[in-house]
């Protein structure tokens, strides 16, 4: 049997079934990722003689594949928000990131260095991987299509963060490197991570997506309608936006992932009415889908081929800690004062909840590996791998009914109850167009 040929076929299921998944189970407390991942280890228990998908061996690709996939979600997180930004409005994604998500991996470095054994470079780059909550795979706690409606301060406050702290982790990534043994000292490196990864680094992040963003809004929409680009070429345009803002700020050392988000948000803001938005959120929700399938069927794959052999009791434990500990108490200790982040009880209880993990997290142990020996690394890939599929599975199966009972709580209608009434009125404007084009009797 060829394995090319296999390939092809999985992969051809597996995208069919996310074209037709979502919509079969929005009314259920479940999400798709759980069924590829579920996918991927039946396909990989079986004797076909796939290619190895352990993430330690081949961590180029794994590094390079999930890097796409987080840039194509950041640029479609980027274009859905319809809040217009500014440090007031934000301030709710401003909080979440600058407040809890610094004090999160600071509190959760001292809990796995001190008490679950791990080396402090190797402690903080675990901290620093499972710190920030993924676009990827929260979609359905986020905001809607671009002028939907759809932007409660739950929704936008998750999707918000999401965008941001994908960038703003990178710092705790090179700090981790830095306390690498080193012929240097340690001084010296500490010195150079602050004004280099963590100023210059961040600076040039937002500079080079505020800078690309502004650039292509002129060739979208400023230039004269005789030059400007097709309408038919949106969703390249889509990943234009993408590939540029990243890899120009890339090649100037600065933080790509934040250059992508902002860029789009940057975009987002000229003509923020401009069907040309939605048609960019569509090309760049379908390409993000096509990036889930391969990963998640890949982690399925590899948790059956042993990524959760070397897991402990400890690394368990710390999972768990970040996910249901960590993760809800500093939230609602971040958005206490309600009167800054005018957020009632169950909002901060949900936003405190929804720090949903995934392929960002595999990124960025993955590039660390390019970079550097780390310690005890089959280790921290397996309680990465064992918090990003508990992640999955509970915030997958809570997302729907919580945001349901959210919405019911606020007295508007569900997102499902809107897509029905979308739906309903599609096919009766349907009708109503073939009733006008069929033949009158004589």
């Amino acid at each position: 049997m060829s394995i090319y040929n296999l390939v092809l076929v999985v992969m051809g299921v597996a995208i069919l079934a996310v074209a037709w998944l979502p919509s079969l189970l929005r009314k259920y407390p479940l999400s798709y990722p759980i069924l590829f991942v579920g996918l991927g280890a039946l396909v990989y228990s079986l004797p076909l003689g796939l290619p190895s998908p352990d993430p330690v061996r081949y961590a180029p690709f794994t590094t390079h594949l999930t890097e796409l996939c987080v840039i194509v979600a950041l640029t479609g997180t980027g274009l859905k928000i319809d809040r217009p930004f500014s440090f007031w409005r934000w301030r709710v994604p401003l909080q979440l990131v600058l407040i809890l998500m610094v004090v999160s991996i600071a509190g959760f470095m001292v809990v796995a260095w001190r008490l679950a054994g791990l080396l402090p470079a190797s402690a903080l780059l675990l901290a620093a991987t499972l710190a920030p909550t993924d676009p990827v795979l929260a979609g359905d706690v986020q905001v809607g299509k671009p002028g939907e409606g759809r932007e409660d301060n739950v929704r936008f406050a998750l999707t918000g963060e999401a965008g941001l702290n994908d960038g703003l982790a990178f710092p705790f990534v090179y700090l981790a490197l830095a306390l690498l043994p080193s012929a240097t000292s340690i001084s010296e490196r500490l010195l150079d991570w602050a004004w280099m990864d963590m100023l210059y680094r961040v600076g040039a992040g937002i500079a080079g997506g505020w800078l690309a963003g502004k650039i292509l809004s002129y060739l979208i929409f400023d230039l004269p309608h005789r030059i400007r680009i097709n309408p038919e070429a949106y969703g390249f345009v889509a990943l234009s936006v993408t590939l540029v803002a990243y890899g120009v700020t890339e090649m100037l050392h600065g933080y790509g992932f934040l250059a992508v988000f902002i860029a789009s948000i940057t975009l987002r803001a000229h003509e923020r009415s401009h069907e040309y938005h939605t048609e960019m959120h569509e090309f760049t929700d379908q390409l993000e889908r096509l990036f889930i399938v391969v990963i998640l069927i890949l982690f399925g794959g590899a948790l059956v081929r042993g990524l959760l052999a070397p897991l402990t009791w400890r690394g368990a434990g710390l999972g768990l800690f970040a996910l249901f500990m960590l993760r809800p108490m500093g939230g609602m200790l971040t958005l206490w004062r309600s009167r800054i982040s005018r957020l009632n009880f169950p909002e901060r209880l949900v936003i405190s909840t929804f720090g949903i993990r995934g392929i960002g997290s595999f990124f960025y142990l993955a590039f660390a590996v390019t970079k550097a020996d780390f310690p005890q690394i089959r280790e921290l890939w397996a309680i990465t791998g064992f918090t990003v599929l508990t992640s999955i599975i509970v915030h997958g199966m809570l997302a729907t009914p919580v945001m349901n009972w959210l919405d019911r709580w606020h007295g508007r209608p569900t997102t499902v109850e809107l897509e029905d009434q979308q739906l309903a009125e599609a096919e009766q404007e349907e009708a109503e167009k073939s009733e006008e084009q069929s033949p009158k009797p004589a």
